[in-house]
């Protein structure tokens, strides 16, 4: 069963990266969502890069709901550098981004699209004080301060809260990324597949509640929804 869920994944990868180039978005919204595999980050002991923490690095167009690019890894600003990247392969156009205040963005950002790009971070404040936010559960938002990095972003646009709502529906459907559970991956490589499968079927085969068709379509990619045997094949 393992097997066939890696083989669709790396499929749907390939339906992913083939796909999704030259897209027209004005509004992009990037957030990062927690999973972990084979255990918790405090239970790591030696290498870490497959296990432990892992974060899925998720761009999302504001107008389409579009998956627009993704990246699973560690929480660093390399992996911020990659995903950033791999968002400039996937659009063209002058864009405003609005991230969360995660500071690795500032930095890679400036290196890929220079000053060609309007760029905002929302940095949220939280109650509490450090050892509150160690806890499993966030501690309360009590405020977001929007900030202007590059270029003159749309103060109205200055958002997360779309790709924040893709993030729960991730927490919903995909097994692996339900908090307190036992569902969890054991392998890097399968929560991989999991996650391509998952923004695959996203992206081409569910019809988005408020698009009422897929975001694919949304953008123009492309002019019927798919069936899973056309995703995988």
């Amino acid at each position: 069963m393992l097997r066939a869920l890696v083989l669709a994944g790396e499929r749907c990868e390939r339906v992913l990266d083939s796909a999704i180039r030259d897209v027209h978005a004005e509004q992009i919204q990037a957030d990062e969502i927690w999973s972990f595999v084979y255990c918790k980050q405090k239970h790591v002991k030696g290498d870490d890069s497959v296990i432990g923490d892992q974060y899925t690095w998720v761009a999302l167009d504001r107008q389409s709901k579009l998956v627009l690019s993704y990246k699973i890894g560690k929480r660093t600003a390399t992996n911020a550098y990659h995903f950033i990247s791999n968002l400039a392969q996937r659009i063209h156009g002058r864009i405003q981004l609005t991230t969360d205040g995660f500071v690795p963005y500032v930095g890679a950002v400036k290196d890929i699209f220079g000053a060609d790009i309007d760029f905002a971070q929302l940095v949220k404040i939280y109650a509490g004080n450090e050892a509150d936010r160690e806890r499993y559960s966030p501690s309360e938002c009590i405020g977001a301060v929007p900030k202007v990095i590059t270029g003159d972003p749309d103060p109205e646009m200055v958002c997360t809260s779309h790709v924040e709502r893709s993030n729960l529906s991730m927490r919903t459907f995909p097994r692996r990324m339900t908090r307190l559970c036992l569902g969890f991956s054991m392998k890097l490589e399968n929560l991989k597949a999991a996650v391509a499968l998952y923004f695959a079927h996203y992206n081409f085969c569910r019809i988005h509640g408020t698009l009422r068709v897929t975001p694919a379509m949304e953008a123009g990619i492309t002019d019927h929804i798919w069936t899973i045997q056309e995703l995988v094949s």
